[in-house]
C-alpha cells in the first residue's frame, strides 16, 4: 500500500508533488553536468526510450516521506573526468534544484556510477581548399 503524499497546505488549498516530478527534475539537474553522459534506468528504460518515448526520470528512485526526500540516481559518466568530482557535483546540483523547486528538504543524493562513456569525439577535417589544388 501506497504510503499518503507529504502535502502543502496553504490559504487556497493542498498542494501535493509526485515523486515522478522530484525525479523529473532532478534528472535535469544531473544530466546538466559537465561530465555527466547520460542517465541510465538499465535495459528496459533504454529500450522504452530508444522506441520514443523520453524519460527525463530515468535511472532515479525517490522516496518522500515527511517533507523529506532520498534519492539514488544512476550515471554514465563521460570518459576523461574524474569520477568523485563528477558524482560530487550531481549530488549538489541535485539537492539545490530538488529543494528550490519543490521546497522538500534532500536528506541524501546517492550517485551510483554503472559505467564510463568511452566514445571519442568525431574529428573535424579542415574543409579549406589550398590555392595549388585549384590549378
Amino acid at each position: 500500500m501506497d504510503a499518503q503524499k507529504p502535502e502543502i497546505n496553504n490559504e487556497m488549498g493542498t498542494i501535493r508533488i509526485a515523486d515522478e516530478v522530484v525525479s523529473t527534475v532532478a534528472g535535469l539537474a544531473a544530466a546538466d553536468v559537465e561530465g555527466v553522459a547520460s542517465l541510465s534506468g538499465g535495459w528496459g528504460t533504454d529500450l522504452v526510450e530508444k522506441l520514443g518515448r523520453k524519460n527525463l526520470g530515468k535511472g532515479i528512485k525517490v522516496e518522500v516521506a515527511d517533507g523529506s526526500t532520498s534519492i539514488d540516481i544512476a550515471v554514465v559518466v563521460k570518459f576523461g573526468y574524474a569520477i568523485p568530482d563528477v558524482a560530487e557535483t550531481v549530488q549538489q546540483e541535485v539537492k539545490q534544484s530538488v529543494e528550490t523547486m519543490t521546497g522538500l528538504i534532500v536528506n541524501a543524493v546517492n550517485v551510483n556510477i554503472i559505467a564510463v562513456d568511452i566514445k571519442k569525439e568525431e574529428p573535424v577535417e579542415d574543409q579549406t581548399v589550398d590555392d595549388s589544388e585549384l590549378e
